[in-house]
């Protein structure tokens, strides 16, 4: 018999993980508590309980080509760095062409995900699950994915701000941050200096009379664009990753740490962090050159009057499972490679883009959901050792490296590109794969999944990157081809 999987959440991770499905001859159904999918980057102006929310002029940091599923490009006309309105349309894209939405049932809350009794030899799961209409219902499964991300549960420390109780302005977290119209003419101040602090203090500086952006450590900060006008992590190659590995720390770090402050000085505006390079990325903080934007770390006490935004993070949990099964703690969850609770009789049970990526979140999520399916089906197997060896993770530490954490998995799952043999065999494609950006079609060259189209992907990849750039006629004109100058410096030559 087919067995059935249940996917919990339709975002990102969610639709990769019912197209790995039914690529592995599974079958999912997918259980999605909102009316569409999207997930994360669907925009609503009201904020939903135990869901992300995003303001209104989100950009994804990631560029397309680092960012797309494998086997599916995002088209060539569609900006390098996309409105989340545009992400959502490529989500659509990818759901039509796979046929992905018959196997999502929406306005569907998980209410319940237990193991059954007899889950030590079937590995099988109880869902009960609600609709809109609060009829409930009971549901058997094989395994499950837990889809549902790390953006959902505001983090707010309140009790690290003594006098909060008696603040007479408003407070809320950044999740709540729509638009910066109700600001206009206000004083505010953005606490954290994270991606969503950036963006929002740049936004307010626009319509606020000040905008103080409030950091304890600093930061180092990037910029989407990169040297030529390039997206930065189409620069982020296998070859950059091992002189970062061969080089001593200090040198790597200290050449980045330069490179990085080029753009500006980090001590001259106070942002030079204690901790070393390690790649936290805003958009633009420029206005703090016309001081349209204030950094500061402390919070005022002396009875002025401002409005704060808390983006101070999020924590993530899982009220639908059994603390015994994945135990969330303070932030700390045990799981081996970020995917698989440990303690587990059967490995039927899969946790899909619960990272916090230097890098694109939606491949590492689709190579997750390749291995566990794989999994699920018993051809591959966990180590025996695995409850040694999981990983605790914080908002921090669920960190990883783009490159390094796709190569770790796709090891596991047999798609990792082998680099020797293809210098070998088809060097125009393993120096591509040395030297160029690392996207996610080289996944798809061999192993389980192999697409016959990922070669032509990886070889027309910059002619994407360059098509949004290509919107008017340009006619530069052509040097001239003469040896004049070369007669020129011959009969200088003579005069001696």
């Amino acid at each position: 018999m087919t067995r059935r999987v249940a996917v919990i959440g339709g975002g990102s991770s969610g639709l990769a993980s019912i197209k790995t499905c039914l690529d592995e001859g599974l079958q999912p159904v997918c259980f999605e508590s909102s009316d569409d999918i999207g997930g994360l980057w669907k925009f609503k102006e009201n904020p939903e309980a135990d869901r992300a929310s995003i303001y209104q002029s989100v950009i994804i940091n990631t560029s397309k080509e680092v960012m797309c599923f494998s086997d599916f490009p995002i088209p060539a006309h569609y900006p390098n760095y996309m409105h989340n309105s545009l992400i959502v349309d490529y989500f659509r894209m990818f759901a039509d062409r796979f046929q992905l939405t018959r196997h999502i049932r929406f306005n569907t809350k998980v209410l319940q995900v237990k193991q059954r009794s007899d889950f030590s030899r079937s590995g099988q799961w109880d869902v009960e699950t609600e609709n809109k209409d609060g009829e409930k219902e009971k549901h058997i499964f094989d395994a499950v994915m837990i889809c549902i991300g790390h953006h959902c549960h505001p983090n707010l420390p309140l009790h690290d701000f003594p006098g909060i109780d008696s603040f007479t302005g408003k407070f809320f977290h950044s999740r709540d941050y729509k638009t910066a119209d109700e600001w206009r003419h206000k004083k505010a101040v953005v606490i954290g200096i994270g991606n969503s602090g950036g963006d929002i203090a740049v936004e307010l500086s626009r319509v606020t009379k000040q905008v103080y952006l409030s950091t304890r450590r600093g930061a180092w900060i990037l910029n989407r664009v990169s040297d030529n006008g390039l997206p930065r992590d189409m620069l982020n190659t296998r070859m950059a990753i091992f002189m970062r590995h061969v080089l001593p720390f200090g040198l790597s770090c200290g050449a980045a740490e330069r490179k990085v402050s080029r753009r500006f000085d980090h001590s001259l505006y106070n942002l030079k962090p204690a901790h070393r390079y390690g790649g936290a990325e805003l958009g633009d903080i420029l206005p703090v050159l016309c001081s349209a934007v204030l950094l500061t770390g402390v919070i005022f006490d002396d009875g002025s009057v401002v409005e704060d935004v808390f983006a101070t993070g999020y924590r993530f949990s899982f009220p639908f499972l059994a603390s015994h099964v994945v135990s969330v703690s303070e932030n700390k969850a045990s799981l081996y490679k970020y995917v698989f609770p440990p303690e587990l009789d059967r490995p039927t049970l899969a946790i899909i883009g619960l990272v916090q990526p230097l890098g694109a979140i939606m491949p590492i999520s689709e190579m997750q959901a390749r291995w566990a399916t794989r999994v699920f089906k018993g051809e591959l197997l966990l180590p025996t050792t695995m409850a040694k060896r999981y990983v605790s993770s914080q908002r921090h530490t669920i960190q990883v490296d783009y490159i390094s954490y796709m190569d770790e998995i796709a090891e596991l799952v047999g798609v990792r590109p082998s680099l020797p043999r293809l210098l070998l065999t088809d060097p125009r494609l393993g120096l591509n794969l040395m030297f160029g950006p690392c996207t996610p079609y080289q996944y798809r060259l061999r192993g389980p999944g192999k697409w016959a189209g990922a070669r032509q992907a990886i070889f027309t990849q910059w002619e994407r990157v360059a098509r949004p750039m290509q919107t008017r006629p340009c006619h530069d004109p052509k040097p001239e081809r003469s040896l004049k100058w070369l007669l020129v410096v011959a009969a200088k030559g003579r005069t001696y």
